[in-house]
């Protein structure tokens, strides 16, 4: 015989499911643009059948009966081989803008083509040789010499300071970033905190996932800074290696930080160390640059007998050491002689013009390399966070026609009560009743 309440209860479980399905549809709704929030589904079984004993040995061993739904557990949609694409994309990503932002600021400082330029300005030196050579005892054509060169070994020191810069500022920025209080730590104790929570939630038998969300958010956010690895564990938590830090920099709730890092920890951090190192490519471009200045100065000077027309051997070093009256045309002591300012003037597209346009040529190159690098890891993070989104994002459309089932289940479930119910009512009042 069925139970008499058998019925209700099984008409006020699809109640209650469909009340907590309406319920976790209007929490996707609410959250349809919270960033990184992922869909949430209720997932629901059938709960155990009734075995009801057979009424004759004819009939068999009994039958089973239905006793409604159950709601075994609330899930958010989320694709984990989504999660590593978007984070290895995230870390190219943020490597590359750090490094296309660098150097794009150094080939902004070399004011190349404008006459601002180094190139410019030493075209204009040894024309000012060949105006010389053209009237040696001239003083006017010395002092512009000699203005002129001044302001070419200035352009020399202010471009080797400004190269020096970039250098200092990805070293500072690096320093910002892995402090004590930077994002890097505080990423990592965020993630760390969340384990903990995560875990006793799951311990009390509760679905954390918004708890979740917020610690994929977090690791997104730490992608960026270095190639990561997320490790699950069975509590919940998850252990994180970031770069190539010899221990782990996340395990349960314990952060190990500072750690040691060279540039292949890749994202922000290695492109930062790479910009900053003694042999990343502004320092090379700070090389190069003193090659040009030594050429100059030696090339110079070879020909400038009389006394030394540069000093320095870099291009934070390089000076003018001649005056308009120790400036030396000749090789002889004759009047209007100028072999010697001919002989300089000549050097013009030599050695240190070819050294130079070389220098500007790679700075283009490597500007022009890390802006594609750029723009292509941005495409490519975009198309992983599309997909994602596609997958764990909330589409209201798919969210409203949940709530318009989940409300004509809950709509039947009640009338299915009402009619148990009255059922009920017309057995429990009419029993017994004489004449029925």
């Amino acid at each position: 015989m069925i139970p008499s309440l058998a019925g209700l209860e099984t008409a006020l479980s699809g109640l209650e499911a469909d009340q907590l399905a309406l319920d976790e549809t209007g929490h996707n709704i609410t959250n349809a643009n919270t960033p990184g929030y992922s869909r949430q589904v209720v997932n629901l079984t059938a709960s155990p059948s009734l075995v009801l004993p057979a009424e004759s040995s004819i009939t068999g061993d009994g039958v089973q009966v239905g006793t409604g739904v159950d709601a075994t557990s609330i899930t958010r949609i989320r694709n984990q081989f989504l999660d590593i694409q978007y984070r290895a994309q995230n870390s190219l990503l943020g490597n590359a803008t750090a490094s296309s932002t660098a150097l794009t600021q150094a080939q902004a400082a070399f004011s190349e083509p404008t006459s601002n330029g180094i190139s410019a300005q030493m075209a204009t030196f040894f024309s000012d040789w060949s105006t010389l050579a053209n009237s040696p005892t001239s003083q006017a054509a010395r002092q512009t010499l000699v203005d002129d060169a001044t302001t070419l070994t200035q352009s020399f020191n202010q471009l080797s300071g400004q190269l020096a810069t970039v250098q200092s500022q990805a070293a500072t920025q690096y320093s910002t970033l892995t402090a004590s209080g930077g994002q890097l730590q505080n990423d990592a104790n965020q993630i760390a905190a969340l384990n903990g929570a995560i875990a006793n939630a799951q311990a009390a038998g509760q679905n954390p996932n918004d708890l979740m969300d917020q610690r994929d958010s977090a690791l997104d956010d730490l992608s960026s800074l270095g190639k990561i690895s997320v490790t699950n564990q069975a509590n919940g938590m998850v252990a994180v290696s970031f770069g190539d830090a010899a221990s782990p920099l996340i395990s349960g709730t314990t952060v190990t930080w500072p750690q040691a890092l060279t540039s292949a920890t890749g994202g922000q951090l290695g492109a930062l160390l790479n910009l900053s190192s003694a042999s990343g490519p502004v320092a090379g471009f700070a090389s190069a640059l003193d090659s040009v200045a030594s050429q100059l100065a030696s090339s110079v000077n070879a020909l400038h007998t009389a006394t030394p027309f540069f000093t320095g051997t870099t291009a934070a070093t390089i000076a003018v050491a001649a005056t308009p009256s120790s400036v030396q045309t000749s090789s002889t002591s004759a009047a209007g002689g100028n072999d010697v300012a001919l002989a300089i003037a000549g050097l013009a597209g030599g050695a240190a013009d070819q050294s130079y346009a070389a220098l500007v040529a790679s700075v283009g190159g490597a500007v022009s390399t890390a802006n594609t690098n750029q723009t292509n890891a941005q495409a490519l993070v975009s198309a992983v966070d599309s997909q994602r989104q596609s997958v764990s994002g909330v589409s209201l459309d798919q969210e409203m026609t949940n709530m318009m089932t989940y409300q004509r289940g809950y709509e039947a479930s009640a009338r299915a009560l009402t009619t148990m119910d009255a059922l009920l009512q017309t057995l429990i009042t009419q029993t017994g009743t004489v004449g029925l």
